[in-house]
């Protein structure tokens, strides 16, 4: 922890960090598969952990959700909702955590029913936001373009090393975290 790189954080601080309410941290722990590490009475996460938090909520903020974010990085859902409601109609007893996970997992679905659909968007949000990445010199991961482009991320593999979309250039610059693609930005001059 030496270069000020956070090496674990309390699980109680997520909620200042992203801005939002506390189920909301646990139903994104739980759809990570993202189980703390208890130390006394206080739980943590590692920075691996804190990563993925950070990259869902960025995803979130853009506009994305979950289930999207979970696909996209191939991520498996913690526990399968057809399990969960079938062991609550076979009269099973449900302890306290899952009535809590059940609890966050239905508010979950309720707040992403007030999310705009796709369509709704604005249609040309996504000029704006590759004119910033080309201006700012930003690299881009394989994931957030495609994101982007509404690609699957797939698609870009067979692009090779450079292609140009909607009036951008897109170049390979290296490696990103987790190793994704990293690509410059940029506009052909006219």
């Amino acid at each position: 922890m030496g270069n000020g790189e956070i090496n674990r954080l309390p699980v109680n601080q997520l909620a200042d960090r992203y801005k939002v309410a506390r189920s909301a941290i646990y139903t994104r722990l739980n759809a990570l598969n993202i189980e703390p590490e208890k130390v006394g009475n206080r739980a943590y996460i590692n920075s691996e952990q804190l990563q993925l938090l950070d990259d869902l909520h960025r995803y979130l903020q853009s506009g994305g959700q979950t289930a999207e974010f979970l696909e996209m990085r191939g991520l498996e859902k913690a526990e399968d909702k057809s399990e969960l409601s079938s062991g609550l109609s076979s009269g099973l007893n449900v302890n306290q955590p899952d009535i809590i996970r059940l609890v966050a997992m239905i508010a979950s679905e309720i707040a992403a029913k007030f999310q705009p659909p796709p369509a709704e968007r604005d249609r040309f949000a996504y000029f704006e936001t590759l004119e910033r990445a080309a201006r700012n010199g930003w690299l881009l991961r394989s994931s957030e373009v495609a994101y982007l482009l509404e690609l699957p991320e797939s698609e870009l593999r067979h692009y090779g090393d450079r292609f140009s979309e909607a009036g951008f250039m897109f170049t390979k610059a290296g490696y990103r975290s987790r190793g994704e693609v990293a690509w410059r930005v940029s506009k052909p001059l006219q």
